[in-house]
């Protein structure tokens, strides 16, 4: 279940790694030898209570930020369904998300008030769990909230409500399969574990077994697998185990234990065939995913596996990389994985195939690749740069303590899974303690069994205790924990670039990043796309390293190289080892100084990003961002080009290496640099390692070029409609050119967007998502730009509600400007949220690294962040009021409708919105 959809991210390739979001975080961990250690080590201490009631509680005290990651892991999910009852883990998550028998309203609206972040809850084939990072202040009201959903939930549960999140949930798996090789996975499952397996089936359910769930039904779920014996709690953060005791006991303890549940003893399918699927889908290119079944997460065979894929297909230096995509470039991705799952791991090799090369070439090599591997196992090299990665992804995890991973889903797996939260010790030894032949042995033992390859192809040119706690109130959280934010430390290298530290000690690493004044901004008009495209080669070949050096030395010192554009600043980065700073801000100076842009290698990688254009243009909502920016503020307008800032085919297909070398020179230059950095470094170390990475560049000649950010003012409506045949959902983005960004308005405004369409309780999500079930999530937000920043609604509706839906958006945008203005509660949800998310949104390095850059681009002070909560406590009705009706308006807007043009096209006419047009995938006008 997600808050709201997120904002829109460039993932060209995303389908290759199928399994990443969901993957536990065991997936991860793995350390290099003793000998190739950093001294600094990484343990993650904690204590272990058991109430009566069979309730597990681990605690672990983490005291950098006054936050407390909260966490309830629930040990079902869909593998315990029942053939013609899938689904229902899923359909809960959800239904628990809708208040209790004590708690009625809107569940998100006080941990909204409170300030909490990385607010979910997931459901996969083994768990279901709920997370949230409160302020420590609220941990008495969030453990009575999750304390009521457990103990005190089923009887709020009626019919209504089971038919309103049913709704929800079929939009979701709408959204789901309208994207492209959105069906993969449920053919994953159905092909590579036999009929009745627990893994057969998806997470998410049929439409069938969701129309068919009855009261009965859900009542009788909740009694058998939601007890406090079925689960884990644990706190993680500004808490300690002396403090928790009691007031676990006090929320948690008079709940009633549920029935003593027998595990499945389902074992690795024993496959002695080979079995292929076959979908035909609305995608550029071809993929092919071939899957094994494999052991559990449980055993040590699965962490050996883990270290045969990253060998196999994790990363450009991996054999599928060099051989499919580098070498041959036959494919445009290739990748492998294990992805963890308690009965049996799922061991994938995904490949996208090169427009106009043969799937079965593709695979064919594949093959070879795979069988050598299994012939002569990895080498001793390769072995330990493997291990050498995941052990430095080990080390970056767990400086979060909540969240999508982190320390606390670390703790709560190893208990859920293995009855020992420091199961993360046994997976590191595993990893550490593995040789060739081990690897070789299992990948043998394992990947000679039968395989299921699903092969995802275009479509054919056609269409188609005690007394327990007070229940009868929340309780109140009346304090917010103060903001830490770091001091600022500058520079100036001897070249005059500019050096900010944020020093952090949390754990051995540093991250340092160059921030550019260019972005896709800085591309010519008739050249969109270029200054990603250059980017992008900046890591295939220097003066004195290849393309593949430069990814075997960056993986050899557990570094990570980024390269990122966005619209008004282009970035390049490393984040490293503390002991490993100074080589690998060699390889990024190299890097970011003396790129030579190999034409072989521009050759290479041309057709990949014009295939990631038609993947984009294939995935409605990705066709979207792209349509609109040139809409709104025009071609010739440094922001009117597509909000991916991968270009157009046309540009692409143009660009030439001398277009990459005047780009690189004209931008990437040390009078248009700064840099930031964060981790465990002082000053001093860190000016001496930079000056000799960069303190002898010098900038050339020529002046820096200038951007066009000449203000645009729009009059009128636009209405565009594209068809998609045969699409299940709708794709609405309607967007219109706010203001610039100024310091005094930055509070107004973002509270004025929050209420209206940025919080999960904001309008325009609770009428289209709670009120009538018509779409999994809807929010708008400005996106942040230096110059007039466009402000975007996102609205995926079921296909039959398209009209309506337009017409309940363009109804809240004309009534919050008119007769329904900001109520005080509104006001006072989003300026409470404001002010207590600040203290947990520091946690990490990249978060504290993200503000600077931020603060770096709207020239703010470097200690901006620490006057945001008088800000915003000092906002006034009137305040809001203006941002309204300076943001939130109707006469100017851009509306951009994807959807199935034979079933929608009378219902956008009817909406009345304006004169409708029709546009192609390019954003040409048809009609």
């Amino acid at each position: 279940m997600l808050r709201t959809i997120d904002k829109y991210t460039v993932a060209l390739f995303a389908t290759a790694a199928f399994l990443s979001a969901a993957t536990p975080v065991l997936a991860q961990p793995a350390p290099a030898p003793a000998s190739a250690r950093p001294a600094a080590t990484v343990d993650i201490p904690y204590e272990r209570f058991t109430l009566k009631n069979g309730l597990r509680v681990l605690v672990h005290t983490d005291r950098k930020a006054p936050v407390v990651a909260v966490g309830v892991w629930y040990h079902v999910g869909s593998k315990d369904e029942k053939p013609g009852r899938t689904g229902f883990a899923h359909l809960f998550e959800h239904l628990m998300f809708q208040g209790t028998e004590n708690y009625k309203g809107e569940w998100f609206t006080p941990f909204e008030k409170v300030g909490a972040t990385d607010q979910n809850g997931t459901t996969f084939l083994d768990r279901t769990n709920y997370f949230q990072t409160v302020p420590t202040t609220a941990l008495d009201m969030t453990l009575w909230l999750e304390s009521d959903r457990m103990g005190h939930f089923i009887n709020s549960v009626d019919q209504a409500k089971l038919d309103e999140q049913r709704k929800v949930v079929k939009n979701e798996k709408r959204q789901g399969e309208n994207r492209p090789y959105g069906r993969i996975w449920e053919a994953t499952l159905k092909g590579l574990f036999p009929s009745g397996h627990p893994y057969s089936w998806t997470t998410i359910g049929s439409m069938e077994d969701l129309s068919a769930a009855s009261l009965d039904d859900v009542k009788t779920w909740f009694n058998t697998y939601y007890g406090p014996n079925n689960a884990v709690l644990v706190l993680a953060g500004d808490i300690d185990a002396q403090a928790a005791k009691p007031l676990v006991e006090k929320y948690f303890g008079d709940i009633p234990a549920g029935p003593n549940l027998p595990r499945d003893l389902h074992k690795v399918p024993d496959r002695r065939e080979n079995t292929r699927s076959r979908l035909e889908d609305r995608v550029p290119q071809a993929l092919l995913r071939r899957t094994w079944a494999v052991p559990g997460v449980n055993t040590r065979d699965y962490a050996l596996l883990g270290l045969a894929a990253q060998v196999l297909g994790g990363g450009k230096t991996s054999r599928l990389y060099k051989e499919l995509v580098y070498d041959r470039q036959i494919a445009t991705s290739a990748t492998a994985g294990n992805a963890p799952f308690e009965l049996a791991s799922i061991f994938s090799v995904s490949l996208m195939v090169k427009p106009g090369t043969e799937p079965g070439q593709v695979e064919s090599v594949m093959e070879r690749v795979v069988a050598d591997f299994l012939d002569k196992g990895p080498t001793a090299e390769e072995l330990e740069r493997a291990k050498t990665v995941f052990r430095s992804q080990f080390v970056r995890g767990v400086e979060r303590v909540g969240g999508f991973g982190g320390k606390a889903t670390l703790l709560a797996e190893g208990e859920l899974y293995h009855g020992n939260p420091a199961h993360y010790a046994t997976w590191l030894r595993w990893i550490d303690t593995a040789t060739a032949k081990d690897v070789q042995a299992v990948a043998r033992e394992w990947l000679r069994r039968g395989w299921h390859q699903v092969d995802v192809v275009p479509v054919p040119a056609y269409t188609v205790s005690g007394g327990g706690a007070d229940r009868s109130a929340l309780p109140t959280v009346d304090k917010t924990p103060d903001l830490s934010f770091p001091a600022i430390e500058t520079a100036t290298l001897s070249n005059g670039i500019k050096v900010s530290l944020a020093r952090r000690s949390a754990i051995p690493a540093v991250t340092v990043a160059l921030q550019f004044d260019a972005g896709y901004a800085a591309d010519p008009a008739d050249k969109p796309g270029v200054g990603s495209f250059t980017l992008g080669l900046m890591d295939e070949g220097t003066g004195k390293r290849t393309a593949l050096g430069i990814a075997a030395e960056v993986e050899g010192l557990g570094a990570n190289l980024f390269l990122q554009n966005s619209l008004d600043m282009a970035y390049a980065g490393v984040s490293s080892l503390k002991d490993k700073l100074g080589p690998s801000l060699a390889v990024l100076a190299d890097v970011v100084r003396d790129p030579i842009f190999p034409q072989e290698e521009i050759d290479r990688i041309r057709p990949r990003l014009l295939s990631g254009i038609q993947q984009e243009k294939a995935n409605p909502q990705n066709l979207a961002w792209r349509l609109l920016p040139p809409a709104l503020y025009g071609k010739d307008h440094a922001y009117g080009k597509p909000l991916t800032g991968t270009g157009t085919e046309v540009s692409i297909k143009s660009i030439t290496r001398a277009d990459m070398v005047a780009f690189h020179r004209a931008w990437v230059r040390p009078d248009n640099a700064r840099i930031f950095a964060v981790g465990d470094v002082s000053l001093p170390e860190l000016v001496a390692e930079l000056e000799k990475a960069f303190g002898s560049w010098k900038p050339p000649a020529t002046p820096k070029p200038a951007k066009n950010l000449a203000t645009v003012k729009r009059e009128g409506t636009r209405v565009a409609l594209v068809d998609r045949p045969g699409a299940e959902q709708t794709v609405i983005l309607a967007g219109r050119v706010g203001p610039a960004y100024a310091e005094e308005a930055e509070i107004p405004l973002a509270v004025a967007n929050d209420l209206f369409g940025g919080l999960f309780g904001s309008r325009i999500n609770l009428n289209l998502r709670e009120d009538k079930g018509w779409s999994y999530g809807v929010d708008s937000s400005s996106q942040g730009t230096l110059g007039q920043q466009p402000w975007i609604i996102q609205a995926p509706v079921q296909t039959d509600k398209t009209g309506e839906s337009l017409a309940e958006l363009l109804k809240e945008i004309r009534e919050i400007g008119t007769s329904r203005p900001p109520t005080a509660e509104e006001l006072a949800m989003a300026v409470q949220n404001g002010v207590r998310s600040l203290p947990g949104r520091f946690e990490t390095a990249d978060a504290v690294l993200g503000q600077m850059l931020d603060d770096s681009l709207y020239g703010r002070k470097p200690d901006h962040i620490l006057g945001v909560k008088a800000r915003y406590e000092a906002l006034k009705p009137a305040d809001v009021s203006a941002a309204v009706k300076e943001l939130i308006r109707a006469d100017d807007m851009v509306w951009v409708v994807i959807g199935d043009r034979k079933r929608v096209e009378q219902a956008v006419r009817d909406a009345g919105l304006g004169p409708l047009e029709i546009w192609d995938n390019d954003g040409n006008k048809l009609e």
